[in-house]
């Protein structure tokens, strides 16, 4: 008789932008990491050291990248990138505060946040999202055959966006679309752990912990 299996993934939200300081739409834009955002990645990397991850892959926008490159210094580990990792885009919307989008077109973005099939002016859905990135995940799992193999319960760690995160999660989870709301907003450098004790097509995904954090000063969302 084989041994159970069990995996963790674990979701990691970058740390903080100006745009995020300032309440802008960043969208696909590639932004940097502020002062605070690099002290955060710091700290959420030796908090999740400890974990001993057995991956480290990150969306290839900057913000994302450097936030897991300090999980990779720390942990000894490289990082690789996928560009399906990326955070939604967000069409027109893109560089403008929640304000401005809330005065050109009152109540679309409220809207937008409760149904996650709506899409912004030239942009995609949270649908959309899930599609391109729940394959990262089904890649992982045939790539890294040690992954939950053993006792050691190392966790595979993806370093994405807020938006991409609850897609990814809620499609993980199966949830029907018009739930996938019920899962709010990641505070910057926040995570999510999933964990998984199936096979095949019936992997029988588990949502752990939602918006976990090393207790890093506060951001603003």
């Amino acid at each position: 008789m084989s041994a159970a299996v069990k995996r963790h993934l674990i979701l990691l939200r970058h740390g903080q932008t100006e745009y995020n300081a300032t309440s802008r739409m960043q969208g696909q834009l590639d932004t940097d990491l502020s002062e605070l955002g690099r002290t955060q990645a710091k700290t959420a990397a030796a908090e999740l050291t400890l974990r001993s991850p057995l991956s480290v892959v990150s969306s290839d926008l900057a913000r994302a990248f450097d936030t897991a490159v300090a999980l990779g210094d720390a942990s000894g580990l490289p990082v690789s990138t996928d560009a399906r990792l990326r955070e939604t885009h967000l069409g027109q919307w893109q560089g403008l505060t929640h304000l401005d989008v809330d005065v050109q077109a009152p109540g679309a973005r409220l809207k937008w946040r409760a149904d996650a099939s709506i899409t912004p002016p030239g942009g995609e859905s949270r649908l959309d999202v899930a599609r391109r990135s729940v394959p990262v995940v089904e890649e992982l799992l045939e790539q890294l055959p040690e992954w939950g193999a053993d006792a050691s319960d190392r966790p595979v760690v993806l370093v994405a966006h807020g938006g991409l995160i609850a897609a990814l999660t809620a499609s993980l989870l199966d949830l029907p679309v018009d739930r996938w709301p019920v899962l709010g907003g990641l505070s910057n450098t926040s995570w999510v752990q999933l964990s998984s004790h199936g096979e095949g097509e019936d992997l029988g995904w588990r949502l752990d912990v939602w918006n976990a954090s090393a207790r890093v000063a506060n951001d603003i969302l």
